[in-house]
């Protein structure tokens, strides 16, 4: 039986050209059918996929996601931008990726997710999901005023630019820019943050993967985004309900290294004089 996989490469990226090629004609000779999707936003489709490879960096990466999401098709991702935290091998390793998809030499991890449905009054009037975070951010220069709840219980009114609740995977992206812990991924949680609030009590929260979190905008005009790529406006008053997402992502894995490995690798942490081996 032939098997197939999927290839995306991010759309504006001349150089990726040839990369594409090289992958082609290589997983084609190991008998390996690919075909080329869209980066956009529709399902991958009803192919029988086993995996989809991506070549580019982590926005690519969350496009894929978005495709993938309800396929339950791995992700394997292939760094051709710039930290690329969620891909799982540089360029410099396409050969080896390519013996690893050959040989099914790769493990698949579930990323948990995160849901958000945006209210007004006691209509739903939107709903959206994300791999990494989702931010409720203002619209133009005035500060937006919100109350923020967790688990039906009210924590603290904070005029801001935002709030992002971010996953554990996305804990080293917006969240961590925006001066958040870094979560491991085995670490089932939900963050909040506020983003340049003007409060005493203005601190990241790390909250049970079972927690609700409420978010009611009270003045201002602010947008819902999910993972920087699907916009829901919600001007005040609205309120966003957020938990955890009903649906994981598969993410491909081609190395057993531990996490802390890649935070050096992708942060380029000073570790000179570790003792240990």
């Amino acid at each position: 039986m032939r098997r197939h996989v999927a290839l995306m490469v991010h759309p504006n990226r001349p150089s990726a050209v040839d990369v594409v090629q090289q992958v082609t004609d290589a997983l084609n000779a190991d008998g390996i059918d690919v075909a080329l999707i869209e980066s956009d936003g529709t399902p991958i489709g009803s192919e029988h996929y086993e995996l989809v490879v991506v070549l580019g960096g982590d926005g690519t990466i969350l496009r894929a996601a978005e495709k993938a999401r309800g396929e339950k098709v791995p992700i394997l991702g292939v760094n051709l931008g710039h930290v690329g935290f969620l891909a799982e091998a540089e360029h410099s390793e396409l050969d080896e990726v390519v013996k690893a998809i050959a040989t099914r030499n790769y493990v698949v991890e579930e990323r948990m997710t995160i849901d958000a449905s945006v209210h007004r009054g006691e209509l739903e009037v939107s709903s959206g999901w994300a791999l990494n975070e989702i931010s409720i951010e203002k619209v133009g220069s005035r500060m937006i005023e919100v109350l923020v709840a967790v688990d039906g219980r009210p924590l603290s009114r904070w005029w801001c630019d935002g709030v992002l609740c971010a996953t554990p995977t996305g804990s080293t992206a917006y969240a961590f820019s925006a001066g958040g812990p870094i979560v491991w991924p085995e670490v089932e949680a939900l963050l909040v943050l506020p983003v340049a609030a003007h409060a005493l009590f203005a601190r990241p929260l790390v909250t049970s993967p079972k927690s609700s979190i409420t978010i009611d905008v009270i003045s201002g005009d602010a947008q819902v985004v999910s993972d920087g790529l699907r916009k829901i406006e919600s001007p005040a008053p609205s309120r966003i309900e957020i938990s955890r997402g009903h649906e994981p992502i598969q993410l491909a894995r081609l190395a057993t290294a531990p996490f802390t490995d890649r935070l050096v690798a992708k942060f380029r942490l000073p570790v000179e004089g570790w003792r240990g081996e």
